[in-house]
């Protein structure tokens, strides 16, 4: 059994890898460990050298699979056999960190998850089998379980924690069973486990029974439980609850997903892994060099890394067929109306927001998908974006050098949000930041300056491998330090220099444009991954900046914005009218006339924070969620069970009944089911006409009544012991009539029960339960029992 629970908690780890080829190695490990703990024990081999025999064994299997070929005649280990698992394990353990789950199923990954399997096993057999504390082994087990979580963030399918849960419970179980096996024995001899047949011990199959039961309901409640608490289930019950906080449409909550993201950790394993699979592909009318696909805006630092809060979205707002948000904080600039039809590739898994063109405008897909209107990424706590196609509407600024270069202030619902800065971030990164920005006027001045001084060649390498900080953290190790790394080193740093210089600022994440196929079609792979900063600038909005090198020495489909070349926008000083963007009109309200246009209008107030996300527009109407229905619904058949399986058990024992044995026993049965229904006692002791007595007394019946009742105990009377039955004539009004008489001495109360929870149904409804819970009772057959060791 411990081998069994071993196994079955390996199988939450089918996230992790793209093929199903670990379970083997895993299973072969699980396997040698538990012969070899099985021998150690039949030979009485120390307690304390079992866990060394189980690693020696769980060695030589690692040898047979992964070095044979060194070692000596396949099984023997030698020094190169050794040193073949050792640079195996090395590499299994780069691999793991530099591949995103799923992870190919690689011979160095594969060795790795049979050693931890392995070694598992190991602590199991020991604690649960040698030691025989299997409570304490859940603790091995359980860190089986958790490594998904971890490592994906977000935990495995119910289907696989009902697998580990019961095989835990079936550990447990078989060890108590063979304990609670001896009791009473004592009493006969002192050494009742080497002298009695186990056949003849007490039977512990009630107490076995009540411990399956009392573990399948703590297995029931552990996965019932989470979808209720606020903050573990972010979508509450049945999609209900979740947020209600900060984020709710329509005064009818949120929902929340997405609220443990690490984008940039994703963006790593993408860009370091083997191969160069492709993501999506998409069309566009936005020209030779569109523009990135965003997908996450991370806003908050904490002084070495950038995240991002919870995507919040109003519930029953989705996004397909409707005008998205405006962006907040959007000025009223020159943009040009741009479509992107998006096909994500059928290969990936878990991509729960759709990369789109920033700032989206509307989103023509199918599915559960909303957007947060702070962030403007739009998501899905439902759907899966893998194989799906999808068109946006988006709009590319084209503000010109007069917009650019504004010194107003930005709104205080911008400020509050985009210019943290924590005390970590010291007084020389502050020096740094006016250093390089010396001599410029204007935020925007600001940012092009900081632009520059990470993209001139000479002052910063890119590199995958970024090296260990060696001077403070991160941060300040890459600015004053090495000066090496790839794009979030580029973008977090940028957007930090900038948030000390004034200017708000976030980290974008998402994919660049990728590359061009003969066709016109666009194709972005695992290697267009990328991070950026995106700036904001009063009465323009939020820009993106590239201070991340590109070409051959950098990330290789990185691009910089026109707008970040002041000598190119249209009205500069010093621009040059043969390479101006073709426009009509003059100052702000100027457009281009390349492209179908659209003006971005000015939201200073930030559409206001209260109404903001999920606000639903006027028009609509407020309806019952759906789910609330649902839910409505079910407690009413909830409520109405009981009472319509006492409807149906009466016509089914009135249908069966067809002889006249079977009539007086359906009616007496009948009349039985009353007497508790309406809390009258009914010892199984008496005899027909001791009962009949009995209740003819405490319901104080004259008349019809009286004699209905003596027609029905003398007839199940004879139907138990005479030759032959009674015929009853008017079974079902002598029946009827003995309900009236129960009612008229029963309380409101319990005539209100007998009618909506009859006791005699909501009893069966029990002993129905406790069939279907006793669902370990193939243990009891599948475990052997075996005797003690004396």
């Amino acid at each position: 059994m411990a081998c069994a629970a071993t196994l079955l908690a390996t199988v939450g780890l089918y996230p992790l890898y793209e093929s199903g080829g670990w379970f083997g190695t895993g299973f072969g490990a699980v396997l040698v460990v538990g012969v070899a703990g099985a021998l150690t024990r039949r030979f009485r081999v120390a307690a304390a050298l079992c866990p060394l025999i189980g690693l020696a064994v769980l060695f030589l299997y690692l040898t047979v699979v992964f070095a044979a070929g060194q070692a000596l005649l396949a099984v023997v280990p030698t020094p190169s056999s050794t040193a073949r698992l050792g640079r195996l394990l090395g590499e299994g353990w780069h691999d793991a960190n530099a591949y995103a789950a799923p992870v190919p199923m690689l011979p160095a990954i594969n060795m790795l998850t049979g050693t931890g399997i392995g070694l598992v096993a190991i602590l199991v057999d020991f604690l649960a089998v040698r030691v025989r504390r299997a409570a304490l082994a859940g603790l091995p087990l359980l860190a089986i379980y958790s490594v998904p979580a971890a490592v994906r963030q977000q935990t495995t399918g119910w289907l696989a924690f009902l697998l580990s849960a019961g095989g835990y419970l079936g550990l447990l179980v078989s060890d108590a069973r063979d304990q609670l096996t001896g009791w009473g024995r004592a009493v006969f001899t002192r050494r009742w486990s080497a002298t009695v047949p186990v056949d003849e011990r007490p039977d512990s199959g009630p107490l076995a029974a009540a411990g399956r039961r009392i573990g399948l309901a703590a297995v029931a409640i552990a996965i019932v439980l989470p979808f209720a608490v606020p903050g573990i289930e972010p979508r509450g019950l049945l999609g209900i609850g979740g947020d209600g906080g900060s984020g709710s449409g329509r005064g009818s909550g949120s929902i929340t997903g997405l609220d443990s993201l690490d984008p940039l950790v994703s963006v790593r394993r993408q860009l370091v892994r083997e191969g160069d699979a492709e993501v999506l592909r998409y069309r566009t009318t936005d020209g030779s060099a569109p523009d990135y696909l965003r997908m996450y805006s991370l806003d908050r630092f904490n002084g070495e890394t950038w995240s991002t809060g919870p995507l919040r979205a109003g519930r029953d707002e989705r996004v397909a067929d409707r005008q998205l948000p405006a962006e907040p904080g959007a000025g009223a600039i020159p943009a040009r109306a741009v479509t992107t039809d998006i096909s994500i590739d059928s290969r990936v898994h878990g991509l729960d927001v759709l990369p789109m063109p920033y700032p989206p405008t509307k989103v023509n897909i199918k599915g559960d998908w909303r957007v947060d209107p702070r962030s403007l990424t739009v998501f899905s706590t439902h759907d899966s974006a893998g194989g799906r196609s999808y068109t946006v509407s988006s709009i590319r600024p084209e503000p010109t050098y007069q917009e650019l270069v504004t010194e107003s202030t930005p709104p205080d619902s911008i400020t509050s949000r985009y210019l943290a800065v924590p005390d970590s971030v010291g007084d020389d990164i502050t020096k740094l930041a006016a250093q390089l920005t010396a001599g410029a006027s204007t935020p925007y001045g600001k940012a092009v300056k900081l632009q520059d001084w990470f993209t001139r060649p000479g002052n910063f390498t890119y590199s995958l491998n970024t090296p260990p900080p060696q001077r403070g953290g991160a941060l300040q190790d890459f600015l004053f330090t090495s000066r090496t790394g790839y794009c979030e080193q580029f973008a977090s740093s940028m957007a930090v220099l900038a948030r000390v210089l004034g200017i708000p600022a976030r980290v974008g994440m998402g994919y660049t444009a990728g590359s061009q196929q003969s066709d016109g079609e666009w194709v972005v792979r695992t290697k267009d991954a990328h991070a950026w900063p995106e700036l904001y600038f009063t009465g323009v909005g939020w820009l993106r900046f590239e201070p991340t090198p590109g070409g051959d020495g950098g990330q290789g489909s990185a691009t910089v914005p026109s707008y970040t070349a002041p000598q190119l926008l249209p009205g500069s000083p010093g621009s040059d009218p043969e390479t101006q963007v073709p426009t009509t009109g003059t100052g702000s309200g100027s457009v281009s006339t390349s492209a179908p246009t659209v003006t971005r209008h000015r939201t200073d107030t930030l559409a206001d924070e209260r109404a903001a996300p999920g606000a639903a527009p006027e028009e609509h109407t407020s309806h019952l969620p759906v789910a609330w229905l649902l839910i409505g619904l079910v407690v009413v058949l909830l409520l109405l069970t009981p009472a319509t399986l006492r409807r149906l058990t009466r016509a089914r024992r009135w249908r069966r009944a067809k002889t006249d044995v079977a009539v007086a026993h359906a009616a007496w049965d009948e009349l039985r089911a009353d007497a508790a229904d309406h809390g009258f006692r009914w010892p199984a002791s008496e005899t027909p006409r001791a009962t009949g007595r009995r209740l003819a007394e405490a319901l104080k019946l004259d008349g019809a009544a009286a004699e209905a009742l003596a027609r029905l105990a003398r007839a199940e009377e004879r139907a138990r012991y005479a030759p032959s039955a009674e015929p009853l004539t008017a079974p079902r009004d002598d029946v009827r009539l003995l309900r009236t008489a129960f009612r008229a001495r029963a309380s409101l109360r319990v005539r209100w029960r007998a009618r909506l929870f009859p006791p005699s149904a909501t009893r069966s409804l029990r002993r129905a339960g406790t069939r279907i819970m006793d669902v370990f009772e193939w243990l009891d057959v599948a475990t052997p029992r075996r005797r003690r060791p004396t």
